[in-house]
């Protein structure tokens, strides 16, 4: 609980909310970031989309960051955003830092036999070729939250393809 009495939420990230820019458009501010392993996960890429999923995988780890004392409304933004393809679920997680564990909430795609789960996702490529059309559609969508007009969020899908 935080002094104002709501409950703040850890969540971790493995994709495009790495990026402390995009977590600044998203949340409108950047939350303290910590570095975490999580283990009996894969990272996967997904056919034709910039943003990737993580499926159960006993031998698998996942590297990725953990966004410290999001709000309900914050966590609300990220819902939204992830759509119902993932569902939240809490996760253990491991500090990278000092080992220590932790309980977080994270996103996990729901259907782990798409065959569009297509390979490992990579981060760096995903900063070099497609963050800064990624940041710009999530200004869109941030003032789309605002003012949605009678839109739904799958207008904008086509800019999260590649």
């Amino acid at each position: 609980m935080s002094s104002s009495g709501t409950q703040l939420h850890n969540v971790f990230v493995y994709g495009s909310f790495q990026e402390p820019s995009v977590n600044s458009v998203m949340l409108d501010r950047t939350p303290e970031i910590i570095s975490v392993t999580l283990p009996g996960f894969k990272r996967l890429r997904l056919k034709g989309r910039l943003y990737p999923c993580i499926v159960p995988s006993e031998a698998g780890e996942v590297h990725g960051k953990v966004l410290m004392g999001l709000t309900d409304e914050e966590l609300n933004n990220l819902d939204v955003v992830e759509g119902n393809e993932y569902e939240r679920v809490t996760v253990g997680v491991v500090r990278e830092d000092n080992s220590e564990k932790m309980s977080v909430k994270t996103y996990i795609w729901i259907n782990k036999e798409d065959p569009d789960l297509d390979g490992e996702w990579d981060f760096e490529e995903w900063k070099r070729l497609h963050m800064k059309e990624f940041i710009e559609t999530f200004k869109e969508i941030m003032e789309w939250k605002k003012n949605p007009q009678g839109k739904g969020i799958d207008v904008f899908s086509h800019s999260l393809r590649e």
